[in-house]
Parts: structure tokens; sequence; C-alpha cells
């Protein structure tokens, strides 16, 4: 996700209720991993005060005071269904992780069927890279490569990103990849981006990649989520929806070659 979700969406739990519904369990375990902020007590209750209400497990896991933790790191983490990332720092998150080799431990949850989820920070970080701005300034920086290209957050809260991004796509110094509008989510199964979803209308997210040395843009319009989304009805099977989509996409995509 761009932005958007508890820490930045109080009001709004469309984002966070997409994220729950593809776990695969009914009674999701969900753990939050609020490393970017630094384990901070905001996000911490923000998470516990959207979540504790709903059909799930909540929980939290600090790193920083693992000494409290209930049950070894690898335990913990391989026994959730949904394991969702805060946002803040990408420099400090990944050097904590690493620290842990909680990394490792994430992708082979995801492998075992885990959602892995994450705003801002928490979601760069499963890219090649991203645009963070951990020391000031938007600068590109190497996340865990789970998934391929780069990712840039807040492309209309924090428009300073974007140009960074793209000029480092131009320039070949990042692959090609998404910028997300707040409110905006990719869906991802596998390798294969599967859907883009939104919490906001009028939020968008665009594609950008480097062309024989010149900078490609696609605007991507999201499918809203709520009353006007796009969600499976009862007794629908979402991979048929899915797969409805994209040949949705391949058709106009068609429709504007020339």
């Amino acid at each position: 996700m761009g932005g958007g979700g508890f820490t930045m969406e109080p009001a709004n739990p469309l984002l966070d209720d997409f994220v729950l519904s593809l776990a695969r369990r009914p009674e999701p375990r969900i753990l939050f991993l609020p490393t970017a902020s630094g384990d901070t007590t905001a996000q911490i209750n923000a998470f516990m005060q959207r979540f504790a209400s709903r059909t799930c497990v909540a929980e939290h896991l600090s790193l920083f005071r693992l000494r409290e933790a209930r049950a070894p790191l690898r335990e913990i983490v391989l026994e959730q269904d949904v394991v969702y990332v805060g946002g803040g720092s990408m420099r400090n998150l990944l050097a904590i992780w690493r620290a842990h080799e909680l990394e490792s431990l994430l992708i082979e949850a995801w492998r075992a069927g885990v959602v892995l989820a994450g705003l801002s920070a928490g979601a760069m970080c499963w890219f090649q890279a991203g645009i963070t701005r951990s020391s000031g300034p938007p600068e590109p920086l190497a996340g865990l490569g789970l998934l391929d290209g780069s990712l840039s957050v807040h492309a209309d809260g924090e428009p300073e990103r974007l140009p960074v991004w793209l000029r480092q796509i131009r320039e070949g110094r990042l692959p090609g990849g998404w910028a997300l509008d707040d409110g905006v989510g990719l869906l991802f199964r596998g390798h294969r981006l599967a859907r883009v979803v939104s919490s906001r209308p009028g939020a968008g997210a665009e594609r950008a990649d480097a062309v024989g040395g010149e900078l490609v843009r696609r605007r991507i319009e999201p499918e809203l989520l709520g009353d006007g989304g796009a969600g499976p009805a009862p007794g629908e099977d979402e991979a048929v929806l899915e797969l409805r989509h994209v040949n949705k996409l391949r058709r106009e995509l068609g429709r504007r070659r020339p």
C-alpha cells in the first residue's frame, strides 16, 4: 500500500479489511511489525484499535523488546496467516530485520502461504528497491527483492519522491516499477500482479519503465473497494474474478495500441 490503512485512515477500514480477506482461514492470525517506526506505541495502539474488534487474532511483535516475546521468533512468524508491516524508516527496518535474521523467516512464511502486507516503508521493503526518506531527502534504497521492480509510495501526499524515482528509472539505476497514491494497494499472487485496489475515490497508480533510453509512463486506475469496489460476491470464486480483471486490462491495453 502506498499509504492508508489504520495509521492514515482511522475512519476508513477498506484496505485493512481487504488484507484480512486474503487470509486462508476464516479467523486469521495477523501479526503487526512496527519496526520501521521504532515500535512506537501510537502505531501499535492504532493497529489494535482497528483489528481487535474484527474476526481475527491480532498481535504485534516488537524487535526492540524481543525478550518479552511469548515464543521464539520463528514460531511466532510461521503460525501467522497475515504479517502486516507498518511505515517509517525503510533503512532502519531492513537493518533491524537483518540483525535478527527476520527477512529469511518472512520469505519462508510467504512461501508457505502467509499473506505479507504493509504500507509505505512496509510496502517498499518487499521490492528490489524503493524511494525512502529515512535520511531526509528522497533517495533510492535496495529492498529485499522478493518482488521484481521498484516501488515509490505517497505519490500524492509526498510528491517530491516521484521525480527522484522517475529519474533513477530513466538513468537505469532503478528497475521499472510502480508509484502509488495514498490509499492504493497492489495485490501480488506469487510474483504476478493480480489486482490494483483503492480505498479512496480518485486515487491512482502509475507504472514507469525505461525503454530504449526513454521513460514510458502509464497511469493505472485501481478498483475502488467498498460500495464501488470489485470484491467477490458471495459464492463467487476470487480466482475467476481476478482472471476476468486481467483479461479486461489486456483488452484495454490492446485498444490503446496504435
